[in-house]
């Protein structure tokens, strides 16, 4: 019979180890279970800066410390890929690697960003491509850059960058940018900064690293290649929820209503880091989400004790 864990962890992230780690630190069994890559997200940036206790460390390295201190606790880790989940009494996940069940239940599945889709667009995030200003944007001191994206985000990200970088571009596929007036008046007055609109994407320059993009006039179908050092993609966010739609609820789109004390609809089901309704998505709130989902699953399974 399969083994019943205290806490089934879903999604191998900062929220999710770090989950692991505090059930382990709580004497409780635990299971991570992650279909990609573990560290999520942050894996993608070659160099961090806003870190608790690190100066700068790669995305890589910070999610190998962070996997070799949950696996030296005792949290087992399972690559899989996750199916289907359970409620009830006992939470089952189904996975392409066989059903593990447990007594609660922490989704930290993440978000992904949006992406073009265009062709060798995996092979430049990392190198050249990016999706956070806070993060990266440093590293383009006095560069060219480019933001592709027009809403709230995306105006942000390029008032952000404005401050660092040489010249910003921003594209925008509609003939209006859909971000807060307030935002969008605030890009335009500033004097390195420039908006085309009604214009998408077609190709990423470059050969080990961006140089540069394509872009189309959707009126007039003409191109233009337009050089820059890096690129901020601000075209959303997908929340990774699918596998739980009916098990806890969602909001519009498709993000796990829960607040700040990662309580779900769903009992003693937690939700931690970028799935959830939130309105700040970084490394180390995805790791106090984590801590604060895992006391209450630990909470929860005491309970069931008594």
């Amino acid at each position: 019979m399969a083994e019943l864990y205290d806490i089934a962890i879903i999604g191998g992230g900062p929220a999710g180890l770090v989950a692991a780690l505090y059930a382990r630190r709580a004497n409780k069994t635990a299971v991570v279970l992650e279909k990609a890559t573990f560290g999520g997200q942050i894996t993608f940036s070659p160099k961090v800066e806003n870190i608790p206790g690190f100066l700068s460390v790669t995305g890589n390295e910070f999610a190998e410390k962070l996997v070799e201190q949950v696996i030296e606790q005792g949290a087992d880790v399972e690559c899989c890929e996750v199916s289907e989940v359970r409620g009830g009494e006992v939470k089952t996940v189904v996975t392409d690697s066989g059903e593990f069940t447990a007594k609660t239940l922490i989704i930290a599945t993440g978000a992904k960003h949006r992406t073009l889709g265009l062709e060798n667009e995996e092979r430049f995030i990392g190198e050249g491509i990016s999706f956070c200003a806070v993060c990266d944007g440093a590293f383009y001191q006095g560069k060219d850059v480019a933001v592709i994206g027009g809403g709230n985000s995306a105006l942000q990200e390029a008032i952000l960058l404005s401050d660092v970088a040489k010249t910003v571009t921003v594209v925008q596929n509609l003939d209006f940018l859909t971000g807060e007036a307030k935002l969008a008046e605030q890009l335009y007055k500033k004097e390195n900064v420039k908006v085309i609109l009604g214009t998408t994407v077609t190709k990423y320059i470059g050969d080990t690293e961006l140089k540069g993009i394509t872009v189309k006039n959707e009126k007039t179908g003409e191109l233009t290649d337009i050089a820059v050092d890096g690129l901020f993609l601000a075209v959303g966010l997908v929340p990774q929820n699918e596998a739980l739609r009916g098990i806890v609820e969602l909001d519009e789109r498709g993000y796990i209503k829960a607040g700040e004390d990662t309580l779900t609809s769903a009992k003693g089901i937690f939700a931690a880091g970028d799935c959830r309704t939130k309105r700040i998505r970084q490394v180390a709130t995805a790791a106090a989400d984590g801590a604060v989902a895992a006391v209450s699953a630990c909470d929860f399974v005491d309970a069931l004790g008594k």
